[in-house]
């Protein structure tokens, strides 16, 4: 976090600790490991629909740029060495560097863009936390689509890479979107009221 960047709302519910981030940062690459266990798979793409892009959103909103992504980072590190984190419980290289590793990449990278958004003060008000968490959502497909097109023989156009990599996603992430940049704000009404 800068110098002249607003708290987190962890950083406000918490004490700030080098401890309470890492215990943090471990307990959001759990949520992320947890979310991605709800899942419905797709006919015709290796992609399945999640609920890890939700716990990436409210990651690097509740923990800001450098802590929520580094929690998708301990999220990406367990996975691949084999812990049962990944969709349907799987883990390992294999799995972490597969069709869908583009978009667990995304996932650091969106974590990092959402929580520099919330240390400007983005994640504060439906209308500038639904702005916030759809960039987070568009740096995900960004990742995924185009890691689809380079290493998936059997997609060999861009439009393909769509079809198979975000056209059966967007009503579900626009509904995580939503759900997010609703929650992020009422907690931080919460937490102001409760600190009046």
């Amino acid at each position: 976090m800068t110098t002249n960047a607003m708290p987190t709302l962890a950083g406000v519910v918490l004490p700030r600790s080098r401890t309470a981030t890492a215990v943090l940062m471990v307990g959001f690459a759990l949520l992320t490991a947890l979310a991605a266990q709800i899942y419905l798979p797709v006919p015709g793409t290796p992609v399945p629909i999640t609920g890890q892009t939700f716990a990436v959103l409210l990651a690097g909103a509740s923990l800001g740029s450098w802590a929520g992504a580094g929690s998708q980072i301990i999220y990406w590190t367990l996975g691949a060495i084999g812990l049962p984190f990944y969709t349907e419980a799987s883990g390992g290289w294999e799995a972490a560097t597969g069709a869908t590793a583009g978009y667990l990449v995304g996932f650091i990278v969106a974590a990092w863009v959402v929580g520099a958004l919330a240390e400007r003060g983005q994640d504060r008000n439906v209308w500038s936390a639904i702005p916030a968490f759809l960039a987070g959502t568009a740096v995900i497909y960004t990742f995924g689509v185009t890691w689809l097109y380079l290493s998936v023989e059997s997609i060999t156009t861009m439009n393909q890479a769509l079809t198979a990599g975000l056209t059966p996603f967007v009503i579900g992430d626009v509904m995580k979107i939503v759900a997010a940049g609703l929650l992020l704000p009422l907690a931080w009404k919460l937490v102001d009221d409760a600190r009046r």
